[in-house]
Formats: C-alpha cells, structure tokens, sequence
C-alpha cells in the first residue's frame, strides 16, 4: 500500500483511560454536551466550560500511549509509503507515542485559542474566562476545540489524501459523528480499499471492505505488522 490514510476516534485512546461520551461515570456523562461542548454553552457559562476542559487536560496529560499509539507511529515510521494520521480526538498520545503531523481535525488540549483574533498558543494546565489573550490582551480565551456546531479544521487537505488514498483505515470510531463519519465513502468513491479496526461494528461498518473487532491494543498492532511485512 503506497499511501494509507487513517482515522483514528476515542476507542483508541479508551485503554489509555480517556472516556468517550458513552462512557458511564466519566467526564462527559456529568455534562450535557450542549453546556460544555457548543458555543452556546460557552457564551452562557464560559466558568463551567473552562472547568470541564481543565479536568479534561489535566487527565489527558496524565495519561499514557498504549500499545495502537506505539503501533501507528511504528507504521508511520518504518512503513515506505505514506502514511497520513488523522483524528477526531483531542489527546496528545499519537504524539506523544512518537507520531509525526498529526492532523487534530477537532483540535486539541493542549491549545488555547482567542475567539477575537484567532491567535493560537499552548495552553497552561488551567484556563479561565479572565486569561488575556498574549496578541490582543483581550479576555476572549478559549481551548482551542472544535465544538458541536463548528466546522473542523484542516478539512480541505484531509478530503485532498482520502483522494489519493489507497487504504483507508478508521480506528475506534462510532461512526456516529460528521463528516469524519462519511470518509470511508469518500475514499472508497476515489477508488480506497476500507478497513474498520474497532471493539464493536460502528454505525458505518456496511461501508467497509473489511474489519477486525477487538482491543486496539491487539488488533492494532496486529495489523501494522502484516502491513510492515
């Protein structure tokens, strides 16, 4: 396979302990998604929105790359042809794993983003409403996330490699959120063969080629070395 794009979604970073919004008892399920996850949300309470992500950065930064992490930096790595990295998630753990251009099509934590001037700086372990922008000094800040509502970033050149792809891997995800949910198609109509690499059938399993359920801790892995072969 010359060049492989590949999607990566929450289920990746599940055994690394970051919860996804189906998960009982975590983050997301204290919260109504429209209150800490729209603009909205932080136009009426920008105190509760900063809260949440501040609990949500000082858990990712805790956490660990697991073994899919290792695997899709080692493909990226050694693999000759090109490998091209794009995720839904908001962690640093394929960077952190050693993952090179990365493509946060959501953003990511580790952001701080001014909603005046759009000026973009790595985010302290705690944000608030009051936090000054360093370019403007306009008290505007706010994690650099792409929320409900918004358009995710990089979208042109991610929809340019699902055109010259020739595999297209997606990697814990539900298939449940757009448009990340509609590139299997879009690579398959370019002429992609399709993978799904998941613990459980997403909601777009009918329009993959082929898919491995399990741990991605195993199947990724398990996968990256009979590409490598």
């Amino acid at each position: 396979m010359s060049k492989i794009v590949i999607l990566t979604g929450a289920g990746i970073s599940a055994e690394s302990g970051l919860g996804t919004f189906r998960d009982e008892g975590g983050l997301w399920a204290q919260h109504r998604i429209e209150d800490v996850a729209t603009p909205e949300g932080f136009a009426r309470d920008p105190d509760l929105v900063h809260e949440f992500y501040n609990a949500r950065r000082a858990q990712s930064r805790a956490a660990q790359p697991n073994a899919a992490h290792f695997a899709l930096a080692k493909l990226q790595k050694e693999h000759r042809g090109d490998i091209v990295l794009v995720t839904q998630n908001v962690d640093s753990l394929h960077e952190a794993a050693g993952a090179q251009n990365v493509c946060h099509m959501h953003g990511f934590l580790d952001g701080a983003l001014c909603s005046s001037c759009d000026t973009r700086w790595p985010a302290p372990p705690v944000m608030s409403k009051t936090r000054q922008c360093p370019s403007c000094n306009a008290q505007t800040t706010r994690p650099d996330i792409v929320w409900f509502g918004e358009m995710p970033y990089h979208m042109e050149t991610i929809y340019h490699h699902l055109s010259e792809a020739d595999l297209f891997v997606a990697i814990g995800t539900s298939g449940n959120v757009y448009p990340a949910a509609g590139f299997v198609q879009e690579a398959a109509l370019s002429g992609a063969d399709t993978l799904e690499l998941n613990l459980e059938a997403s909601a777009t399993i009918s329009q993959f080629a082929q898919a491995e359920f399990g741990k991605a801790s195993e199947i990724v892995p398990n996968w990256v070395e009979t590409i490598l072969r």
